[in-house]
């Protein structure tokens, strides 16, 4: 029998617990912890109560539709642990404040907002330096391939193999790693980054692909601020939708562009779909389906497919 005397021990015991078992959670550690620090602070002694776990989600700074559900989830599967060995442990209900998870409605890119933005890149400050050069490189990349961003950034320079035109993503999401296959124009293009690169500057020790005027790698945040320059000058900030275009919903367009060209070749895409999945680095199916939006050609093909079974049914003898 376990006998804890505080929120941060049963914290810490099931993390335990579950990593032995294999499971990283290093998110969800964290967010335990500070739930523990809150308990701790509270004064909260004993199991775990369902007015704690309340509290705790709706203590957020910033509230959002979705924040205090998400707040709530982690502990959830710790509740359930503690009730193994304390079963006066009350376990919070599933939905109790609503969905966790909600999807936003992405923005796919046409072919001719691509060419806007790789142009607009191009103007970035400094103009006569490496750094518009490398937005516009990784933009570029980012649509040809629907690489995660973070997949991109990380990429190193021994990653990117020009030759066999290919790029080696490793130990992304998941910890998976994978080849992923350049079209002809992306290897011609990464080949002229590392030309102007090698240039700008020589003498980088930073073994990362992606660089900017300082021979360091670009992280995120640079990239998201010089992307957010990039839809302010087309005034994409925000559509008059009210959406706001996103450097991931390059992804998302990469795969309906893929979907649609399947249909354009005539390929069976319930036989393609798995490649797909695997060349997103995927693990299953469902989660390339996440990426797929009922973008108007999309739904052309889909009408006119509908409308080829229909006539079809009328015409068999009954």
């Amino acid at each position: 029998m376990n006998r804890w005397f505080s929120m941060p021990d049963r914290v810490e015991a099931y993390l335990s617990a579950r990593r032995a078992l294999g499971y990283e959670l290093r998110i969800e550690g964290e967010q335990l912890r500070r739930f523990a620090h809150f308990a701790e602070q509270q004064g909260h002694r004993g199991a775990l109560t369902l007015e704690l776990a309340l509290d705790w989600a709706n203590a957020a700074k910033k509230q959002s539709a979705i924040g205090p559900a998400r707040r709530l989830e982690p502990l959830r599967p710790f509740a359930r642990y503690c009730a193994l060995f304390e079963p006066e442990t009350e376990i919070p209900p599933p939905r109790l404040l609503g969905p966790a998870h909600r999807r936003i409605a992405p923005y796919i890119y046409s072919d001719a907002d691509i060419t806007a933005m790789l142009a607009v890149a191009q103007q970035l400050s400094p103009v006569d330096g490496l750094r518009p050069v490398s937005m516009r490189c990784l933009l570029g990349l980012l649509a040809a391939t629907g690489l995660r961003v973070s997949e991109a950034l990380s990429l190193h320079r021994g990653d990117v193999d020009l030759d066999r035109g290919s790029l080696t993503v490793r130990e992304s999401k998941f910890h998976k790693s994978r080849l992923v296959p350049l079209h002809p124009t992306a290897r011609e293009a990464l080949a002229e980054y590392v030309c102007v690169r090698e240039r700008c500057v020589p003498l980088a020790r930073d073994p990362t692909f992606f660089l900017f005027d300082n021979g360091r790698a670009i992280n995120y945040q640079q990239a998201r601020y010089a992307f957010g320059q990039i839809r302010s000058r087309l005034g994409w900030d925000p559509l008059p939708d009210g959406r706001l275009p996103r450097l991931y919903d390059l992804r998302h367009a990469f795969a309906c562009k893929r979907l649609l060209a399947w249909y354009g070749e005539g390929v069976d895409v319930q036989w393609a779909i798995p490649h797909l999945a695997t060349y997103l680095g995927h693990r299953k199916i469902s989660d390339t389906y996440w990426y797929l939006t009922g973008i108007p050609d999309l739904l052309a093909v889909a009408a006119k497919r509908l409308g080829q079974a229909a006539s079809r049914s009328t015409e068999e003898p009954s």
